[in-house]
């Protein structure tokens, strides 16, 4: 489960920061689903365990994209940051928001790649007029 948070024409991308293998990749943030939780409540949660933030859940953004251990899925959703809530790496190494022409300035998680080729015209319907 990951989520897209979009504002001002930019995405925002996230540093991991473990395990080894990963570490120094870029993701969006999100997590696993526990038993009992739906997607949205789900990422609702990641988002506040991660960046300290309260979202509203939204439309899913690409298709599942199978994890390397083939064993789940990669599902993403657009959220919206609630109340002016400001995103903090509480668990992540960094984070920087990304425009479209920024998208492969980071080296992303094999996951992510397919999401991220989903993003330029997201991106571009929320650049403010």
């Amino acid at each position: 489960m990951a989520a897209v948070i979009v504002t001002d024409g930019r995405v925002l991308a996230c540093e991991r920061s473990a395990p080894p293998e990963a570490a120094g990749k870029w993701e969006f943030p999100g997590g696993k689903v526990e038993p009992g939780e739906s997607d949205a409540v789900a990422l609702a949660r990641e988002c506040a365990e991660e960046l300290g933030v309260r979202v509203k859940v939204g439309a899913r953004v690409g298709p599942d994209v199978p994890l390397a251990h083939g064993r789940a899925v990669l599902r993403v959703f657009e959220v919206t940051l609630l109340d002016g809530d400001e995103p903090r790496a509480l668990e992540h190494t960094a984070m920087r928001w990304l425009a479209a022409d920024e998208l492969d300035s980071v080296p992303w998680l094999p996951a992510d790649r397919p999401i991220v080729a989903e993003l330029p015209a997201l991106l571009a319907a929320d650049r403010p007029a």
